[in-house]
């Protein structure tokens, strides 16, 4: 993601409260999902690995490369939470079809089942949310 180049215009004491807000409403559904996934025996980011192979756009599997993009994370790192994954049968690797180079990672039938309860759960959470956590318009800032 590209860092927005600052505007000239001070923010105002407004501007500080929603992005405080906005940061606090973030966190604050982080900590909701990291208790939840340790409740359920995994990491936060264990978890965060399942929901993110399974939501992959217009399939069912992912590459190392595309889960390093979303978990914003290394490559060397995500190769290691995927092998963690693997002895808790959770993904398995599988060389693609279409290009024997690729590596698809792939959830497996006890993957699904966590990340289903798991999904579940942060729909509580996701519902405690509906109307506070909103996208501040920073075009609506003050700046004065």
């Amino acid at each position: 993601m590209a860092v927005p180049k600052p505007t000239a215009l001070p923010l105002s004491k407004h501007d500080f409260e929603t992005l405080s807000d906005f940061r606090y409403q973030i966190r604050k559904f982080e900590r909701f999902s990291e208790d939840l996934a340790r409740q359920h025996g995994l990491t936060p980011l264990q978890y965060l690995l399942l929901l993110h192979v399974k939501g992959y756009s217009g399939r069912d599997w992912a590459t190392v490369g595309e889960l390093a993009e979303r978990l914003q994370a290394q490559q060397h790192g995500v190769v290691a939470l995927i092998s963690r994954c693997e002895k808790l049968q959770f993904v398995e690797r599988r060389r693609s079809f279409e290009d024997r180079r690729r590596i698809e990672i792939h959830l497996l039938e006890n993957g699904e089942k966590v990340l289903n309860e798991l999904a579940q759960l942060h729909q509580t959470g996701l519902l405690a949310l509906h109307g506070r956590f909103v996208v501040p318009d920073i075009r609506a800032f003050d700046h004065t």
